[in-house]
């Protein structure tokens, strides 16, 4: 496991786990242009980029898991 500062660590998945070993969640004050990012920019492709996740969360109806495993509309 890849060290990633004091209190994470980078597991074989690629996602980050407190040292208690719970995978860390993004919080909700995360730009939707970060997830983009991060995500490609395919994401939310109809919302503005400065909009929060947990706004988004809130208005999708969904979790940020939920939102990356559904087929991506064109």
């Amino acid at each position: 496991m890849a060290n990633t500062g004091k209190d994470r660590r980078i597991g074989l998945d690629n996602r980050c786990r407190d040292l208690d070993g719970e995978i860390r969640r993004k919080r909700g004050d995360t730009l939707v242009r970060t997830l983009r990012e991060v995500y490609g920019s395919e994401f939310a492709p109809v919302v503005r980029s400065d909009m929060r996740l947990d706004t988004l969360r809130e208005r999708m109806g969904a979790s940020l898991s939920q939102m990356l495993k559904e087929p991506r509309k064109k």
